[in-house]
C-alpha cells in the first residue's frame, strides 16, 4: 500500500533536509577548522623539539658526570701532592726524599694534565648548558604558541557546536511532530541517498538538479495531494508546493 501523508506534513520534511544539510555543513567545517592544520604541525613540531632537548640533557648529564669524575681525580691528585710535600719537608733520609721528589714530580704532570682535561670538560658542559637552555626556551615558546592556537581553535569549535545544538534541537522538534511511517521513509532514503526530501520547483527536482521528463511529471501530477511520492532522480521524497509548476 502506498504511502499516504499530508501535504503539510510533506512540506516538513523540506525543513527537516535542510536542518540535516546544515548539521552536515557545520560537522564538516568542525573537521576543517584551519587551526587543526596548524596544531598537527606544531605538536609535530614540539615533538621533534621534545627529542632534540632530551638528547642534549643526556649529553649535558653525561659531560657533568664526566667533570665530576675528573674533578674527583684533580681532588685526589692535590691531596696525594699535599700529603707528598708534608712528607718531604719532615723527611731527612736521602733516599726518601729523592723518591718523594720523583712522585711528586709525576703527580705535578698528572695534575696539569687533568686540569687541561677539566678545562675542556668544562667548556664543553657550559656550551651543552646554554643549547639546552635555548631548546628549552624555544619548547617554552612553542607550547605557549600551541596555547594560543588551541584557545582558538576552541572558540571556532564553540560557535560551531552552539549552532549544530541548536539546528539538531530543531530538528528533534520537527521530527517529532511528523507521521513515524513518514519519517522512517525520510530517514531511510537519505542513508541510502544522502537526500531524504526534495523540492519539486518549476518542474526541476531540487536535489538532483535535474528537469524531470513528461512522463514522470504527468504521474506526478495524477498523483493525489497527499500521495508519497520518490524524486526518479534522486529517489528522495519528492515534495510538491505551489512552486512546483505542475
Amino acid at each position: 500500500m502506498a504511502l499516504k501523508a499530508s501535504p503539510t506534513d510533506q512540506a516538513h520534511l523540506l525543513e527537516l533536509q535542510a536542518l540535516d544539510t546544515r548539521i552536515q555543513q557545520l560537522e564538516h567545517k568542525a573537521k576543517m577548522i584551519p587551526q587543526l592544520a596548524v596544531l598537527v604541525g606544531l605538536e609535530s613540531e614540539s615533538t621533534a623539539l621534545r627529542g632534540e632537548t632530551l638528547s642534549a640533557t643526556g649529553a649535558l648529564e653525561d659531560a657533568q658526570r664526566e667533570l665530576g669524575r675528573i674533578e674527583s681525580d684533580v681532588a685526589l691528585v692535590e691531596a696525594r701532592i699535599t700529603r707528598d710535600a708534608g712528607r718531604l719537608q719532615a723527611s731527612s733520609s736521602v733516599k726518601d726524599v729523592a723518591g718523594l721528589e720523583s712522585e711528586l714530580a709525576g703527580l705535578t704532570r698528572r695534575q696539569r694534565e687533568l686540569e687541561e682535561i677539566e678545562l675542556g670538560v668544562m667548556e664543553r658542559v657550559e656550551a651543552l648548558e646554554g643549547a639546552a637552555r635555548e631548546l628549552r626556551a624555544k619548547h617554552d615558546e612553542l607550547q605557549a604558541k600551541i596555547v594560543g592556537i588551541v584557545a582558538e581553535k576552541d572558540e571556532s569549535l564553540r560557535g560551531l557546536t552552539d549552532e549544530r545544538a541548536h539546528s539538531a534541537a530543531n530538528r528533534s522538534t520537527i521530527a517529532g511532530k511528523l507521521p513515524e511511517d513518514l519519517l522512517a521513509l525520510y530517514e531511510r532514503q537519505r542513508a541510502r541517498y544522502g537526500q531524504g526530501a526534495s523540492l519539486l520547483r518549476g518542474g526541476i527536482s531540487v536535489a538532483s538538479g535535474l528537469e524531470l521528463n513528461e512522463f514522470d511529471l504527468a504521474a506526478i501530477r495524477a498523483a493525489a495531494p497527499d500521495d508519497v511520492l520518490l524524486c526518479p532522480e534522486s529517489s528522495a521524497i519528492l515534495v510538491r508546493t505551489g512552486e512546483s509548476g505542475l
